[in-house]
């Protein structure tokens, strides 16, 4: 079922540090080519801070765990044709020799059963509004609490009810961290009123929160928030303001399920004339460069014991 890139397949053998990548933001969270200038460009930010890319996609039937450019570049064209696929959806994915997109719950289970231990997004899933009506809750939040992989994000994406997204994070027991900051960011702005139990302002002392983890045998996910560079940051008010306006448009459309995501982001794009766009590619590329520095971190401090 496995198809591991030569690249990985040494790295992970050297146990060099490895940063696993999701597809889904290729094939549906970004027009083309644009998704795929910013997957090229996550590898090769990635590359440059001293760890391995792993990009994590279905094609013909199989899971690639490192793709080339060309394989980006397909499941980039194909688009939302592509089958965007959870953990749930593996097995028929897989059964009928289909394309997928992972989505993050999917790029966790598939990382954690390759061994890579860093994983880096856009922004999670989460409680979507109004789930005490809809039970509308990403399969995110259940893999966080399953897979022992770390994943770096800018937050939870802010079309969420971002505040029951982190209570549920509390029950499953998955650990929130801030990168140099006290408040959860909320993905295309940096400000927030939601605090965080832990900060940290350093890469060593994630890895070190990381490493003592692992010898206390606690299994399941870490979520690092790393807000979006400041010079990228929307005004709350405006995203806010955008988020309620593309919300309804949902509404009106009969939009539901894993649909909402991608019309909503899309909408958001339209509605601030390519800035969030632009936002969502820099905190992405933002996120890769912390995830690189925190997995060679981490396998730096186990070679030394």
């Amino acid at each position: 079922m496995y198809h591991i890139h030569p690249e990985v397949q040494k790295a992970l053998e050297e146990q060099r540090a490895v940063v696993a990548l999701e597809s889904t933001i290729i094939a549906h969270g970004m027009p083309y080519p644009q998704n795929v200038e910013t997957a090229l460009m996550c590898e090769s930010i990635i590359r440059e801070h001293h760890a391995i890319p792993a990009t994590i996609a279905i094609l013909g039937g199989k899971i690639h765990v490192g793709m080339s450019q060309q394989e980006i570049e397909t499941i980039g064209q194909k688009g939302k044709s592509v089958y965007k696929t959870s953990r749930r959806d593996l097995p028929f994915v897989l059964a009928g020799g289909h394309d997928g997109a992972l989505t993050v719950a999917g790029t966790m289970f598939v990382a954690a059963e390759c061994g890579i231990k860093v994983f880096a997004t856009g922004g999670i899933g989460g409680v979507h509004r109004q789930a005490e009506h809809t039970f509308d809750i990403s399969q995110d939040l259940d893999e966080l609490s399953r897979s022992d992989v770390v994943v770096v994000s800018a937050g939870a994406k802010s079309i969420l009810d971002l505040a029951k997204t982190l209570e549920y994070l509390e029950t499953k027991s998955v650990p929130v961290i801030g990168y140099q900051t006290d408040v959860f960011p909320e993905f295309f702005t940096r400000e927030s009123a939601l605090r965080i139990p832990y900060r940290y302002d350093s890469v060593q002392a994630i890895a070190d929160f990381i490493l003592k983890r692992a010898q206390l045998h606690i299994h399941g996910g870490v979520l690092i928030a790393n807000p979006i560079p400041e010079s990228y940051s929307l005004a709350k008010s405006i995203i806010d303001a955008t988020i309620t306006e593309a919300l309804l448009q949902a509404e009106a459309e009969h939009i539901h399920g894993k649909e909402v995501t991608p019309f909503l982001l899309q909408k958001i794009n339209e509605l601030t004339d390519g800035k969030s766009l632009e936002a969502n590619r820099q905190l992405v590329y933002n996120n890769c460069e912390l995830a690189a520095k925190i997995a060679v971190c981490i396998h730096r401090s186990e070679a030394k014991g």
